[in-house]
């Protein structure tokens, strides 16, 4: 016998099924309509329906099985636009990555979308911030034919170059995603899509400037590219404010998740107060969360005493008070640099390579700004 059809719906069931599948697309990038018809209970029918009703109001696109994100409202410039591929063999790009539990599963998600628009096949592998593993997964993605490859890798060390030339030399193109070689290098065929993390901290260092703040420190994770662009760029925005960087707390974050941290926090909080610091950039935010709570308990008011900014924006909303934050374009990453890989496999040599630097966005909120009297 048939299964009998969907009764249908009524209005705020309908609503509850398509803000789910908003919710899965914000978390995955895309969606596949059997998978959704699975997770709902209901035909994969509905679930198109739903579908088409969210494409009508340009909440998403269809794509081949299911949906995607649509591009976003600021765009991307037609030349970058991939069209979907129809050219008989599907292109397969490789993905390597770092990690998959913290803030690479949005430039997964970006790539994911990205790919999904275009007809392409994305293949994902991790490493371990290892640059002998990123070589190693590389050369596999590599000699299994992938038709591009975009890899985040390590670029700590002191054999950071020798990586660098041997992707440059891979003859399987290959994209940099959110790392990029330094300002000047001899690399001619690497193309890379990154954040700007140093712009990001110099609009923070603003920011808190514009609240009255001369003291702001900096606490980064050590180490790290991003912690070196974002001491980059908080140095050059108090240089150009008039401030003296040298005069500001500098340290670290990565300790405020270990065994034995309450330590660490209270050298960190004497410092300050040493100091007079008024405010802080603490990259990234389960740290920032970690610290804004430790000051509290210590009695220190948070913005009223000390203002903070996180870096990354993954969770900072969360805290108590709800922290501002400086998030980078991640998602974005992951989608540029898909579709710039496309590009450059559809286009060929008479395309000029691409080096795109994305901005990240300050969301502020109770953290840094005191309330008025």
């Amino acid at each position: 016998m048939a299964p009998a059809p969907d009764p249908a719906p009524g209005p705020a069931f309908g609503t509850v099924r398509r803000e789910h599948v908003m919710r899965e697309l914000r978390t995955h990038g895309t969606v596949a309509v059997a998978t959704l018809a699975a997770q709902l209970g209901v035909s994969a029918m509905t679930v198109r329906r739903d579908v088409n009703a969210l494409a009508a109001k340009g909440l998403l696109v269809r794509v081949h099985g299911g949906a995607a994100l649509p591009e976003p409202s600021a765009g991307v410039a037609p030349a970058l636009a991939p069209e979907p591929a129809a050219r008989g063999s599907r292109l397969t790009i490789g993905l390597v990555v770092p990690q998959l539990d913290y803030y690479f599963p949005r430039v997964v998600a970006g790539a994911r979308a990205a790919a999904a628009r275009a007809g392409v096949r994305l293949v994902i592998r991790t490493t371990a911030y290892d640059p002998d593993e990123d070589r190693q997964q590389c050369r596999r993605l590599a000699e299994s034919g992938v038709d591009g490859l975009v890899v985040t890798p390590t670029l700590d060390g002191p054999h950071v170059g020798e990586l660098l030339g041997w992707l440059d030399r891979l003859g399987t193109p290959v994209l940099l995603a959110d790392r990029r070689p330094p300002e000047i290098s001899p690399f001619r065929h690497l193309e890379w899509v990154v954040s700007d993390h140093a712009s990001g901290a110099a609009t923070a260092v603003w920011h808190l400037h514009a609240q009255g703040h001369r003291r702001i420190g900096l606490l980064s994770i050590a180490g790290t590219t991003t912690s070196r662009a974002l001491g980059r760029g908080w140095r050059d925005a108090l240089r150009a404010l008039g401030i003296d960087p040298a005069e500001q707390v500098v340290g670290h974050s990565d300790g405020f998740d270990r065994p034995g941290r309450a330590e660490r926090l209270a050298s960190t909080l004497a410092e300050i107060r040493r100091t007079g610091t008024t405010a802080l950039l603490l990259h990234s935010d389960p740290f920032a969360l970690t610290f804004a709570q430790y000051c509290q308990d210590q009695g220190v008011r948070v913005p009223d005493d000390l203002a903070i900014v996180a870096y990354d924006d993954e969770v900072a909303e969360l805290g108590d008070p709800p922290l501002t934050a400086v998030r980078p374009p991640t998602y974005d990453v992951g989608r540029l640099a898909v579709e710039t890989m496309v590009g450059r496999l559809t286009e060929g040599d008479r395309r000029p390579t691409h080096r795109l630097l994305l901005d990240p966005t300050l969301t502020v909120r109770a953290s840094s700004v005191r309330p008025r009297r």
